[in-house]
């Protein structure tokens, strides 16, 4: 499974941004999708996180301003990001848990990461 991220770059604070993130390969199933941050001189994070159902876990830190979304009929998964702050600058990655095929297990996916900077 390769996930294919996109919609990173640069914006001012109070802006807004949508990262895309478009799963292929051989997908039996995806469990959970989600996005990730990475910002430097820090551990990775949870930024959020969506079930193939449609329920949804944020972080403290994005409750209110950032939305994911996903379809699964096209094995994609979007964030809407919002309000914007430089605190939101990082490397985004994608991520999900899929199945190739109904016999083998679930692994865990990374894309390659997007940059967001969000300048003062």
């Amino acid at each position: 499974v390769q996930l294919q991220a996109s919609g990173g770059g640069l914006v001012q604070a109070g802006g807004s941004l949508r990262l895309s993130c478009a799963a292929s390969g051989s997908i039996f199933r995806i469990n959970h999708m989600g996005w990730y941050r990475q910002a430097p001189g820090k551990q990775r994070e949870l930024v959020a996180a969506i079930t193939s159902g449609g329920s949804t876990k944020y972080a403290d830190s994005v409750s209110g301003r950032f939305t994911i979304s996903r379809d699964n009929a096209k094995n994609t998964v979007c964030l809407q990001m919002n309000s914007l702050k430089p605190e939101d600058t990082a490397v985004y990655y994608c991520n999900a848990e899929s199945q190739s095929v109904f016999y083998q297990p679930a692994y865990e996916y990374w894309g390659q990461g997007t940059l967001v900077t969000v300048s003062s």
